[in-house]
């Protein structure tokens, strides 16, 4: 009985802050990067409840294909899927390059997509894959989709981070790893630059009609964790880790109701939250920028 009580109160401690918005997005344009599986797919799913029409933005078209169909019958929302690897820059620029042919405007970017912790691989264009794809492939998406998100109505960008940001460091000198990789520190390292990117953008759109946002979904049950547990292991734990529909409730509150100031960007629980100190460093944010804009070749 002790035991029993011990497990279910450690389960509360894991478990969430809820998004209370009806607020609804009928007539709407989301943009999801990552969304035919887990929190991403998740997401999908509630933003369709609420008018939405979502354009899932999936480097497995396949899944995302049935993801969508899963999703249309039971929110009779409109979906659409379109193809984007960010691990690409080549996928960036022709993702965005189709979506300013077919959309006159966006509303909501939310950059879901991530890889986490897994052994050293490049991506095409030759960086380490989890700055590659965590930062540097949404730091160009959001940037060629800039002009879709700026005009008359409310937009935002929301930009899933971590908690483990706090373990972070850009590495300006060796970007790609190549004097040592250690999986762990390098997913905090994208993770951090997640958050700097939001700092910096928050600073160059002040004035328009986007608010941007990084965030902490909480510790998730998702196929995250596929490189570094066996599935035993990995059920064990997932049973202390929220459930999908948890871990998108802070993305849910940035999405739709949250406010974002100079030093109100970064969210957890559905609130602001504390975020390291060199995630709050302004030089940083901005060295990192102009760094990212000549690595994927962009001009400023």
């Amino acid at each position: 009985m002790l035991l029993c009580a011990v497990v279910i109160l450690t389960r509360r401690v894991f478990a969430c802050s809820f998004c209370y918005s009806q607020k609804r997005l009928d007539g709407k344009t989301v943009v999801i990067t990552g969304c035919n599986v887990g929190i991403g797919k998740e997401t999908a799913r509630e933003l369709s409840r609420r008018g939405a029409r979502i354009i899932m933005a999936c480097r497995d078209t396949k899944k995302a294909e049935k993801a969508a169909e899963e999703i249309q019958k039971e929110t009779g929302g409109e979906m659409e899927v379109m193809k984007l690897d960010l691990a690409s820059l080549a996928s960036v620029r022709a993702f965005a390059e189709e979506l300013r042919l077919k959309e006159k405007r966006l509303h909501v970017l939310i950059n879901n997509a991530g890889i986490f912790m897994c052994p050293y691989t490049r991506t095409e264009d030759g960086f380490e894959m989890q700055m590659g794809t965590n930062h540097l492939g949404h730091f160009l998406l959001t940037n060629l989709l800039l002009p879709l998100l700026t005009h008359q109505e409310p937009a935002r960008v929301v930009t899933l981070s971590s908690i483990e940001h706090l373990r972070g460091i850009i590495p300006f000198e060796d970007m790609n790893y190549e004097k040592g990789y250690n999986r762990s520190k390098a997913y905090a390292n994208s993770k951090v630059a997640n958050v700097l990117f939001t700092r910096h953008l928050a600073k160059r759109v002040q004035g328009t009609n986007i608010q941007v946002f990084a965030l902490h979904p909480g510790v998730v049950q998702t196929d995250l964790g596929r490189h570094l547990l066996g599935g035993y292991l990995l059920s064990l734990i997932s049973f202390f880790q929220k459930t999908t529909v948890e871990g998108i409730q802070t993305v849910l509150h940035c999405a739709l109701e949250a406010d974002q100031n100079d030093e109100t960007y970064y969210f957890s629980e559905c609130n602001g939250a504390y975020s390291s100190r060199i995630s709050r460093r302004d030089d940083l944010a901005e060295d990192l920028w102009h760094l990212s804009a000549k690595m994927v070749g962009m001009r400023e």
